[in-house]
């Protein structure tokens, strides 16, 4: 069992992270921290851990400052950059302190069990040690490549997909698959609430797509009265099958 420690900022997107990663077989969560001081905790007290979803905007340093930190100390452990940062500088400066991956929100959980699996074949491939030759050396590599098909990032096709051409402007494909999948592999109907921490975008956000994705006939609106009797809308795929 490959055990994970999730450090994210928001406590919301940790645990959604976190029931990803118990998802995928072979992988548990042993922890999770919300700022840098508590993640190099976890990293001293944990009694073993192989790898670290690590987030780059913490509230008292950075992801990469913890990450640096962790190799001053001697720390090992594997990590995965799973963040918002895009900005090319910072990419750079995690593959160079020797992220392993890294995975930028919003993203669905095909897209961090992908990571996950190809993580899982890396370290099959090296728990037979020895020498390697340059076709091993070349597959050790190659490891970490995420492949086509099931196991890869979920591509949706078909007149069932919100994206593309169609899109109103200021709509992201990227966003509307997210929120569409998210629909799509819910037991029951969601809120708008709950979608965003599925998918890591904002309520708000979360809300407008789940509009347009009623519009256009792919999710039905349903409504769910609590004690103070005003309604919450609730979302479900509508086109099953």
């Amino acid at each position: 069992m490959i055990e994970v420690l999730v450090v994210d900022d928001d406590t919301r997107v940790a645990r959604v992270n976190a029931a990803y990663v118990e998802k995928v077989p072979g992988f548990h969560v042993a922890g999770e921290a919300h700022n840098a001081a508590q993640a190099l905790h976890r990293l001293e007290t944990l009694p073993r851990l192989d790898l670290v979803l690590m987030d780059h905007y913490l509230p008292d340093d950075t992801g990469l400052a913890v990450l640096q930190e962790m190799r001053r100390r001697g720390h090992q452990t594997d990590v995965i950059m799973v963040t918002a940062a895009r900005d090319v500088s910072t990419v750079q400066a995690a593959m160079r302190q020797g992220a392993l991956q890294y995975l930028v929100k919003p993203f669905a959980f095909a897209g961090l069990r992908a990571k996950l699996e190809a993580y899982a074949r890396l370290r099959r491939t090296l728990d037979g040690g020895g020498e390697a030759e340059q076709a091993e050396v070349d597959r050790i590599f190659g490891a970490l490549s995420v492949p086509p098909g099931p196991s890869g990032p979920s591509r949706p096709s078909g007149p069932s997909r919100p994206s593309g051409p169609g899109l109103p402007k200021g709509h992201s494909p990227t966003t509307a698959d997210l929120v569409r999948q998210s629909l799509m592999s819910a037991d029951g109907p969601l809120s708008a609430q709950e979608i965003a921490e599925r998918t890591g975008v904002s309520r708000q956000t979360a809300q407008r797509y789940l509009k347009l994705l009623e519009r256009t006939g792919r999710a039905r609106l349903t409504l769910r009265y609590g004690d103070a009797g005003r309604p919450e809308h609730r979302y479900v795929w509508a086109t099953r099958g």
